[in-house]
């Protein structure tokens, strides 16, 4: 029963510290859902953790499957036989079969986190050439894809957006408007309701 239990113990283990290896790219796609953009970056600040709650999935589940896979000692195998139960699901190879690949979609996710965010498109149908302003941000906070496309989004919700470019790696993002219907104030207050924070702006016309 003790090692059971251990078995079950190093499974939600694993879980746990691959959900939150991704916590931070897995909160903007929540926010999207919820409609509740300010959310996004609430576990920004586990990022800089990321390798380390990797490394101790690896490491719990490999310890898992190696418990799982080992030669059972004889008397374990006398006592299973006297016992002659069903082992439960949540301890057979199948449910850490199902761990393992859940665990590894979740190390997995900030790489395909952006194929949740519908594509930022332009709400302009006339723009007179003079107006269009091309908008440079440099943001605290974004972590992966995920974070790039909630920028993208609540940005492309203002009226007068025409295109965006965000980069989480540089921090930078690149917003063209028609400043006849917004501002660069307006993207900037878009941005920071996102939970990401706008430290510096500036703006050239095209």
């Amino acid at each position: 029963m003790k090692t059971q239990n251990t078995s079950i113990g190093l499974e939600g283990a694993g879980l746990l510290s691959a959900i939150a290896a991704s916590l931070c790219c897995i909160t903007p796609v929540l926010a999207l859902i919820a409609g509740s953009s300010g959310i996004a970056s609430t576990f920004s600040w586990l990022e800089p953790a990321r390798p380390y709650f990797i490394g101790v999935t690896v490491l719990v589940i490999g310890f898992a499957w190696n418990q799982k896979l080992k030669p059972r000692k004889a008397e374990e195998i006398q006592c299973d036989c006297e016992a002659d139960e069903k082992t439960p699901f949540m301890q057979t190879k199948l449910f850490l079969g199902i761990v393992t690949i859940f665990a590894a979609l979740m190390l997995a996710f900030p790489y395909y986190s952006h194929i949740f965010f519908p594509k930022a498109e332009s709400n302009l149908v006339i723009v007179e050439s003079n107006n269009i302003v091309e908008a440079n941000f440099d943001i605290q906070g974004m972590t992966c894809q995920g974070c790039e496309e909630g920028v993208k989004h609540e940005v492309s919700q203002l009226p007068g957006f025409i295109e965006a470019t965000v980069n989480h790696e540089t921090g930078k993002a690149i917003v063209k408007f028609d400043k006849s219907k917004s501002t660069i104030e307006d993207i900037a207050t878009a941005i920071n309701k996102t939970g990401y924070k706008v430290v510096r702006q500036s703006e050239t016309n095209k």
